[in-house]
């Protein structure tokens, strides 16, 4: 991996008698994408506001850009851009008047190629109340960026946007990504970490359960392949095992099932379309989804 960007070495935060998190391990490469994902209480923005020096860690080591969240503010101030989950502004501010006082705060002149990158000259006279869900959080992608951040945190970014704002969104983080900027992102969505991170971690219960890239974490699981397929007499019958293959239901005309081995299975069932005069209309060979990773790694938590 490239050098690291952010260090988390044996982190530890507890609210009283509460550990929120639990003595995790990351080290995030300079323009990397990582994502850190986790159901509800899993300590992700816990994690995040420790980084950011918002909140004192109890144990461990962290680096941002080189620095100390703690000791090293100032210098931290100049080197990260955060976008929090929720964020707002006064409702009067003008859009233009948030992108002069957070450039005076940084000692920056007006920032006009952002502006225009991200086609908000157009608002820059409204007020924030008159703005909508997904302009709102491009202003906010925005005021993280006035300062040319080293490293970029993005916590639960997209939420509450419309599939245009997501996707608008969603391409102004490849874009950042390409800049050498790394960015930490905490997301509920399964399928933009999937689409967007290079890496991720899955956080559960204050810990670390799995890290790497998309498809790594996804092959961890069951490795159970999933296979559908739809001929055009049908004559494949539900249930029964095939070439290993185990059967799992049908439904709207397909037939699926379940394999370890992908090969055997459907070489056999082409086989048995074959022979029965048939003709293949559909045939789909599918890994598990992130999601469903995700899922198994929740419930073997909770099981145990």
């Amino acid at each position: 991996m490239t050098e690291s960007a952010v260090s988390i070495k044996g982190l530890v935060k507890r609210y009283g008698s509460f550990t929120a998190v639990n003595g995790i391990d990351i080290e995030v490469g300079r323009g990397e994408v990582f994502g850190l994902l986790g159901p509800n209480g899993a300590g992700k923005t816990t994690t995040l506001e420790c980084l950011e020096g918002m909140r004192k860690a109890n144990g461990g080591k962290l680096r941002v850009a080189g620095c100390d969240p703690q000791s090293d503010q100032r210098e931290l101030r100049s080197k990260l851009g955060v976008q929090l989950q929720s964020s707002s502004l006064p409702d009067s501010i003008r859009v233009g008047e948030a992108i002069a006082l957070i450039c005076a705060w940084h000692g920056l002149s007006e920032r006009l190629d952002l502006i225009q990158k991200f086609e908000i000259s157009d608002l820059l006279k409204k007020q924030y109340r008159e703005l909508s869900a997904g302009q709102k959080r491009r202003l906010h992608l925005v005021l993280a960026l006035l300062n040319n951040p080293d490293v970029l945190v993005l916590d639960e970014p997209t939420a509450g946007l419309d599939v245009q704002s997501r996707a608008q969104l969603h391409e102004e983080i490849r874009t950042i990504r390409l800049q050498g900027i790394t960015v930490l992102l905490a997301t509920h969505d399964m399928a933009e970490a999937e689409e967007l991170c290079d890496r991720i971690a899955i956080m559960i219960h204050g810990k670390i359960a799995v890290c790497g890239t998309p498809a790594q974490v996804t092959a961890a699981g069951s490795k159970e392949t999933r296979i559908r397929m739809r001929t055009t007499k049908g004559s494949l019958l539900p249930g029964g095992d095939i070439g290993g293959a185990t059967f799992v239901k049908a439904n709207d005309g397909y037939l699926e099932w379940n394999c370890r081995d992908i090969a055997p299975s459907v070489t056999e069932l082409l086989k048995r379309v074959q022979d029965a005069d048939d003709t293949v209309e559909d045939l789909r060979v599918e890994r598990p989804s992130l999601e469903e990773r995700f899922l198994e790694l929740v419930k073997g938590v909770e099981n145990r």
